[in-house]
């Protein structure tokens, strides 16, 4: 294999027996520099596999050295994080736990309404009260309505502690809500469906929200700021919840009646980021499976554009004002630079059941990546489709998943690599990921501990010897020089030195020439 310098290729090892030969450095003065990334490009979440990338020996040498091996990491995992899982879990199964039956109604009922509701009105709601939304822990709410827009209409408890938000905190709530942020994730995503027809989305704030986590919980794992639940959508079940569109938060605890104390402003500012995630979430929920009755979208490809609409939100308040720019897409970055700390350790393609803070920063990424390429129409087409998960991609980026995955590989190394000019093909656009963490970096080397989370293992290309765990859409990063005149090596991609990776990882070795 020639390539020149920022040439890259991906290898299916099952096209060549697992055995890639890198040419002779042809450069009597000059080092070359490739980077090599053992990849899994399944579309399948949950796929893993062993694998082992070293030199073949074709005469007697020394023995190698010890393989450069990739550990798997726990992970940080957040409550927040487990409980969204869980209710994508739900939205693709369909599968709820009915509420109590319902006692005496409060107000109108709703699937009455057909209208909005007005100022000081008053109704119940059936509430998931446990992270799991069994029967038995849905609570009966009485709320009333303390703001209402043009798309949006609050709805407090009428047990919410003292101390609260103000009705120009509500005010002020409904103003971003209404005019920035429906705005913005509709015209991103699509529409809602109002299955209520009542013209607006329910903000529900609610200290049963607040009650999910115990204090304990909320100071080790964090809490849950909000949700939206399928279930209220779902027309084989939406008449025994809510039957309409309902955004459930959190309300202000200052005194920590509840669980861990929420002061007033902090939910102020944090509730917005949760709804715009949250709406994206409801968004494509109803058009992939109440438009156009279809499956939901797999989580991992869901969350990702859920993150992508912070993020979104966030840059609509650039320039001007990078403050809230930050309060917006802080947390998509912090969870990309715990993903590039260790991409051989987290998977793109996450289970139901499963995820960390590390692989949501993969979906994240990957979603920019693709918006960076294929233009801001991307992420409706992704929500308004029938397909799902890699084949969804594969079909509106026009190119096989495993094109666009092992492109976003290399991508996460080279896009913006100093001294390199990348392939357009291979950049993120939006974003110079390596000025970014540098400054967090200096502004706080705990959380971020490097300049650039993603370190690659490092060998001469005649000690090529890496192994570790192949995730579904994740890979491994490896830096191989040769000096100059040095000769060809002979690479074996396999899953354990000589057993052949199975057919469902979908290996590929993307190697790229650096310099």
């Amino acid at each position: 294999m020639v390539l020149a310098i920022g040439a890259y290729t991906s290898i299916n090892p099952a096209s060549d027996a697992g055995c890639i030969t890198v040419a002779a450095n042809g450069s009597a003065v000059d080092s070359a520099e490739y980077l090599l990334v053992p990849q899994s490009a399944s579309g399948t979440p949950g796929t893993s596999s062993p694998f082992r990338l070293q030199v073949v020996s074709l005469r007697p040498t020394a023995p190698l050295a010890a393989a450069a091996t990739l550990a798997a990491s726990p992970g940080q995992r957040s409550t927040a994080l487990q409980f969204d899982l869980f209710l994508r879990h739900a939205a693709a199964s369909r599968r709820y736990e009915a509420p109590p039956a319902a006692g005496p109604r409060l107000g109108r009922a709703p699937a009455l309404q057909v209208s909005p509701p007005t100022l000081g009105d008053l109704r119940t709601f059936k509430v998931c009260g446990n992270l799991t939304c069994s029967t038995s822990a849905f609570k009966t709410v009485g709320a009333r309505v303390q703001s209402v827009g043009a798309h949006i209409a609050i709805y407090v408890d009428t047990l919410a502690p003292a101390n609260g938000l103000t009705t120009t905190d509500f005010d002020s709530l409904r103003t971003v809500f209404d005019n920035r942020l429906y705005p913005l994730d509709t015209v991103a995503f699509g529409r809602e469906p109002d299955v209520d027809s009542n013209g607006v989305v329910i903000v529900l704030m609610t200290g049963v929200v607040n009650q999910l986590v115990t204090k304990t919980q909320c100071a080790t794992s964090g809490f849950v700021a909000g949700f939206f639940y399928s279930a209220d959508l779902d027309p084989r079940v939406r008449a025994q919840y809510n039957d309409g569109e309902v955004f459930y938060s959190i309300v202000a605890d200052p005194g920590a009646t509840l669980s861990c104390a929420h002061s007033a402003a902090q939910v102020k500012s944090s509730t917005p980021v949760t709804f715009t995630h949250e709406f994206q979430h409801m968004i494509n929920y109803t058009q992939h499976v109440l438009v156009r009755s279809g499956g939901a979208e797999d989580g991992w490809l869901d969350e990702g554009l859920s993150k992508y609409a912070e993020e979104l939100a966030g840059r609509s308040y650039l320039p001007g004002d990078s403050a809230t720019f930050s309060q917006y897409a802080f947390n998509e970055v912090f969870d990309a630079y715990k993903y590039l700390t260790a991409p051989g350790s987290n998977p793109l393609l996450i289970p139901f059941d499963n995820g960390t803070l590390a692989e949501i920063g993969a979906s994240w990424l990957f979603v920019r990546y693709a918006v960076d390429q294929y233009g801001d129409s991307l992420p409706r087409k992704l929500v308004q489709s029938t397909l799902t998960g890699a084949a969804n991609v594969a079909a509106q980026m026009g190119q096989p998943f495993d094109a666009a995955v092992t492109r976003w590989a290399l991508a996460n190394w080279v896009s913006d690599l100093p001294g390199f000019m990348a392939p357009p093909e291979l950049t993120y656009k939006s974003w110079h990921f390596r000025r970014t963490f540098a400054s967090l970096n200096a502004q706080d080397a705990l959380d971020f501990p490097r300049p650039f989370p993603l370190v690659p293992t490092t060998s001469a290309g005649s000690a090529v010897n890496v192994s570790g765990t192949l995730q579904a859409g994740s890979g491994a990063y490896h830096r191989a020089f040769q000096g100059p005149s040095d000769p060809a090596f002979t690479l074996s991609f396999s899953r354990d030195g000589s057993a052949a990776l199975p057919s469902q990882i979908v290996a590929r070795l993307n190697v790229m020439r650096l310099r």
